[in-house]
């Protein structure tokens, strides 16, 4: 069987943000968050990577994991003003390593509000049927 390539989608949600990602692994699908979260208040069609910032992110389970990755995405955009216009994982013992490819905000088009925390709010994240699937709510 054919695996389903990776994806995402904004669902409609009071107040905050809600993505749902897709993929056939768990690197792909979290990747997949990664983008699905950025590209709910950025235009990052044109983005230019303008550095490499490789972080390790350590959790217990995947459900935390997710947490953690989103977590340095919200660090960099609050403390450095960058965003990942796209995510390498890779599996670790403990978690995984991650190289975000990096976009200064400063010059994407805003298109909505941007997130400020990662909630614990019908957080999913696991193995399903076709591949690995996760839910998180943000913030804005």
């Amino acid at each position: 069987m054919r695996a389903r390539p990776g994806g995402y989608r904004s669902v409609p949600h009071t107040a905050d943000l809600r993505v749902e990602a897709w993929g056939p692994s768990r690197e792909e699908c979290l990747a997949q968050a990664v983008r699905g979260v950025c590209e709910s208040f950025l235009d990052l069609a044109g983005a230019v990577e303008v550095r490499l910032r490789e972080v390790a992110v350590r959790a217990d389970d995947d459900e935390d994991l997710l947490v953690a990755l989103l977590d340095e995405v919200v660090y960099w955009l609050d403390a450095h003003d960058e965003v990942p216009v796209e995510a390498e994982l890779a599996a670790v013992p403990g978690g995984l390593r991650a190289r975000l490819h990096m976009a200064d905000i400063a010059v994407l088009p805003v298109t909505g509000a941007a997130p400020k925390a990662v909630t614990l709010h019908g957080l999913v994240c696991g193995p399903g049927s076709g591949g690995w699937r996760c839910s998180v709510t943000l913030d804005v």
